[in-house]
């Protein structure tokens, strides 16, 4: 129920305030707004207001809107009412009430994304964790521990920001150049400022599907986690076997255990079979048989105990930042972000289409969906963060000059000033075919990627 209420509250605010720009622009520029509907299809709810030639609707397929206004290609329009007609409006009025819809939707963004800078946003610190042996981070001298303040200038408070940031070097430079570089900058455990030169030349387009940075051997720090027991699931394996709480394991089958991740390590590599534990209770020393539940997780089987570990709260909450800035400072940043979330979705658009970025990055509805339940479960502020990210990709994908989109009709627009006259209605018919057409191939493989992400996990 969360997943469904957070999605269908995020498609009706985005097609709202994107039906409600071309409906706001269209009666300043005199035109009769019939129908303002929120969904396509089947009308189940009508209501017209009082002095009001507008219809508002609700309709039965929640996953869009429009705005229907008076117009002698869709109907005959009576002599009185011909000055307020859509098509009877000078060219340069109709291109403001079609681009107005993608620019309240990037307005949207900017006053979320304010009052995201302005609240602050929870974020990990980027502390540099283990740097692989061989790796571009490793050749680039860079060590555990270090706090990264930048790269190529541009500061990253947060881990998620650096992310962002090298995310934009990556696409921003030539793939085949033989140069592939950005500053990093830093600060050692000691407190010295040092900067150092990255390589991202190992770096392939597909590899921006994922975590990218593991291919960088970029990986945040985090405290290490004792194999202690910190929770234990009711009636699972583990307890059924006798652990407790606190209990530390020394030895796992003979062999030493350092870290959660060393327990967990063996318990996966033995599904259904027997683990010998010899575990610290208080001043006891005392051993004890587990045989790990065996699951099928990703295609694998792996062994399973129902047990967590025990976490020093403190030494995570010293990893954790919090970023904010004063209004007019937040406003900039509001506007900044919004910019460069479009010119980077662009970027990430051409590259799939010249084949340099694999489709899968394409998201469809259900994932949509799923996102904004993740999100609304997390918090306020996530879900913000979700409805400035997708109201951004809104306004651009409809600025796109596909045919059926807002940017296809300013293309005719465009083409009808330069040629002094309106655009064909044979034009304007292909136009359309080849929009459903490109539009219909776009959904199909944004919903395979939605399904793929589901079987897959």
């Amino acid at each position: 129920m969360t997943t469904l209420l957070a999605f269908a509250g995020a498609i009706a605010l985005l097609v709202v305030f994107h039906e409600y720009g071309h409906y706001w622009v269209a009666r300043r520029c005199g035109v009769k707004v019939l129908r303002f509907s929120v969904g396509f299809g089947k009308v189940i709810y009508s209501r017209r207001f009082a002095n009001s030639d507008t219809e508002w609707v609700i309709s039965a397929i929640p996953l869009g809107g429009y705005v229907k206004m008076l117009d002698e290609r869709e109907a005959e329009v009576a002599p009185e009412e011909l000055d307020m007609a859509f098509n009877r409006k000078p060219v340069w009025q109709r291109m403001a009430i079609v681009v107005a819809g993608p620019i309240a939707n990037l307005l949207l963004a900017m006053v979320l994304y304010w009052v995201l800078f302005m609240h602050g946003q929870p974020g990990l610190k980027p502390v540099v964790g283990d740097v692989p042996l061989g790796s571009p981070a490793a050749q680039a001298q860079m060590q555990l521990g270090e706090t990264i303040l930048g790269i190529n200038g541009e500061a990253t408070p947060s881990w998620q920001d650096f992310r962002w940031e090298l995310m934009k070097q990556a696409l921003g430079q030539d793939a085949d150049s033989p140069s592939r570089k950005v500053t990093v900058d830093a600060e050692t455990a000691a407190g010295q400022r040092i900067s150092h030169t990255l390589d991202l030349g190992s770096l392939q387009p597909q590899d921006l599907d994922g975590e990218f940075l593991n291919k960088l051997g970029l990986l945040p720090y985090q405290p290490t986690i004792m194999p202690v027991i910190g929770k234990l699931v009711e009636g699972g394996v583990a307890q059924t076997a006798g652990l407790h709480e606190d209990d530390r394991i020394l030895r796992a089958d003979g062999k030493k255990m350092e870290s959660w991740e060393d327990l967990v390590s063996v318990v996966r590599s033995h599904p259904a079979q027997a683990v010998t534990l010899e575990i610290r209770r208080g001043e006891q020393t005392l051993s004890l048989v587990v045989v790990p539940q065996a699951v099928d997780e990703t295609g694998s089987r792996i062994g399973k105990i129902g047990a967590g570990p025990k976490v020093d709260r403190v030494a995570w909450q010293m990893l954790l930042v919090e970023v904010s800035y004063p209004p007019f400072e937040a406003l900039g940043k509001a506007v900044y972000k919004t910019w460069d979330t479009s010119t980077l979705s662009l970027k990430m658009l051409g590259k799939m289409l010249l084949g340099q970025i694999s489709v899968k990055n394409l998201s469809g509805p259900i994932t949509i969906a799923d996102y904004a339940g993740q999100s609304a479960q997390i918090g306020w502020v996530a879900y913000l963060g979700f409805l400035a990210l997708i109201s951004v990709s809104l306004g651009v994908l409809n600025l796109l000059p596909v045919p059926l989109l807002d940017g296809g009709h300013l293309l005719y627009y465009v083409a009808e000033l330069l040629k002094g006259s309106p655009v064909s209605e044979q034009a304007w018919e292909i136009g359309q075919r080849i929009g459903i057409a490109m539009l219909g191939t776009l959904m199909v493989f944004a919903i395979y990627n939605d399904i793929n992400r589901l079987i897959s996990g």
